[in-house]
């Protein structure tokens, strides 16, 4: 008899605290997040100590990371819907299986994405980066082709990190992603400067490499991480044993049946943004804008990286819930997760909206025109932060339950269909042209107009995905 067959699905554990178990899981993937957005603001840090064309480089190759990283998080959320949902009917057989095959196709997929990588720099230099700043075009290109060769360890590492969260295990990923973002952040710190000495003459040795070596030690760190990952995932109940064999054509459709939709809804943020990034650079002081909002995404991660936390759990409990044949359990557990979620982005979104002026300049003191725009980005964007938050675990919610296509036609709507319209209007003049287009109107507020637009756009989106997950429609999913 099968293992799977000798086990029955657990009945709901009587008294249960949804809050207590929603944080159980959350905690962690919290910490991670935030120990990542301590990460993030130590990189602006750095980076701002180097010329001023580096930061306006990382501020254009923003877009072009989330574009690489959405395939790493679709991957992720496949593993999570399918572990998930195997581990709560206790088909551990299955869930082992699909683990492999998830892991397979994400290192293949990760190999093709690095050949691509180089050509699509160079493409997102040209588009991205203002026409008149040459060095910061040629350091985006650099920085994104040495990032290229991480892109397979970061697809392994975002699978079994999935999987790791589908039979509850959010504690392991904290501990190896930290690992690697704390060596992450002393690669960055050798590899950026040169050797120098201190005022204690301690001599510290340093490569010296500038914005390249922020990009080298992002790899590095990268590939010891996945291989930790691999190491510490066989010796867990997923006992994942890694090969380079193809996963078949019948589990590569299983899985691209839950991970495509959701990469399509990471793509149509991605392209969003590489549109809302392109409208920043004809804006007057178009280079300082894309330096910003690099900035700016940095300090408003502070605020939405609880939210992400909150996200990964109610995707787990989601996904074992409906694997247990308790929808009920699993829409409590969904609506604990977003609404805690809520009330901690507004304390932080609070915070962050007294102190943005005094924050953004603490990360980029020696350049105080782009700080003082990065604080502006952070005031219009912490206004609507409680939005955002449910927007984000709602959806995840959705993804854990295998509904992936719902989020998607979401971002569609309340990203193309209204950001990127709105910030057209409300940041160009009339008659500026775009795309070869005289607008016929315009508010000409410039790098505002643009906060503005995405400010409500995380209105309309938190508002959708309320009504959707309300709904119900993603207890449903077949996975």
């Amino acid at each position: 008899m099968s293992e799977s067959a000798q086990q029955s699905p657990p009945a709901q554990p009587k008294g249960e605290k949804a809050w207590q178990i929603v944080w159980t899981l959350a905690w962690p993937a919290v910490a991670l997040n935030s120990l990542q957005t301590v990460n993030s603001l130590l990189d602006r840090f750095f980076i701002q100590s180097l010329e001023p064309a580096a930061l306006t480089a990382v501020g254009g190759a923003i877009t072009i990371l989330f574009l690489f990283m959405s395939i790493s998080f679709m991957m992720g959320t496949a593993a999570t819907a399918l572990v998930s949902r195997f581990f709560g009917a206790r088909n551990f057989e299955e869930m082992r299986t699909a683990t492999g095959k998830c892991l397979s196709l994400a290192v293949y997929m990760g190999i093709g994405l690095s050949v691509l990588a180089v050509p699509v720099a160079k493409l997102g230099a040209m588009a991205f980066v203002p026409a008149d700043a040459v060095d910061a075009q040629r350091l985006m290109v650099e920085y994104l082709s040495i990032f290229a060769f991480s892109l397979p360890a970061l697809n392994l590492i975002q699978t079994l990190a999935g999987s790791l969260r589908g039979i509850g295990d959010t504690k392991s990923p904290m501990m190896l992603s930290g690992i690697q973002i704390v060596l992450h952040i002393l690669l960055n710190y050798l590899l950026i400067f040169p050797t120098r000495v201190t005022e204690a003459g301690l001599t510290i040795p340093g490569a010296g490499m500038g914005l390249p070596g922020a990009a080298l030690a992002l790899t590095i760190s990268a590939w010891i991480s996945a291989v930790a990952y691999i190491w510490w995932a066989s010796k867990t109940e997923l006992k994942v044993s890694f090969t380079m064999l193809p996963p078949g054509m019948e589990w590569t459709k299983r899985i691209l049946r839950i991970a495509l939709p959701s990469g399509a809804h990471s793509m149509i943020r991605v392209t969003a943004m590489m549109a809302f990034t392109a409208i920043l650079a004809v804006v007057p002081h178009g280079a300082e804008a894309v330096a910003a909002i690099a900035v700016g995404f940095s300090i408003e991660s502070l605020a939405f990286m609880p939210a992400f936390g909150l996200s990964v759990s109610a995707a787990a409990l989601v996904g074992q819930s409906l694997g247990m044949k308790n929808p009920d359990r699993a829409e409590r557990l969904g609506w604990t997760a977003s609404h805690h979620a809520a009330v901690v982005s507004t304390i932080v979104a609070i915070l962050l909206f007294v102190f943005s002026d005094k924050m953004a300049l603490a990360i980029i003191p020696q350049q105080p025109e782009v700080a003082a725009m990065a604080a502006s980005y952070i005031r219009f964007i912490a206004a609507t932060e409680t939005f955002f938050a449910y927007a984000m675990v709602t959806m995840g919610g959705m993804q854990g339950a295998g509904d992936t296509r719902r989020p998607m036609v979401l971002s569609l709507f309340s990203l193309w269909g209204f950001r990127i319209p709105a910030a057209v209007i409300f940041a160009l003049a009339p008659q500026q042209e775009i795309l070869n287009i005289a607008l016929p109107v315009g508010f000409a507020m410039g790098a505002n107009g643009c906060w503005l637009a995405m400010s409500l756009s995380q209105v309309v989106m938190g508002t959708a995905s309320i009504m959707l997950f309300k709904k119900g429609l993603w207890k449903h999913s077949v996975v």
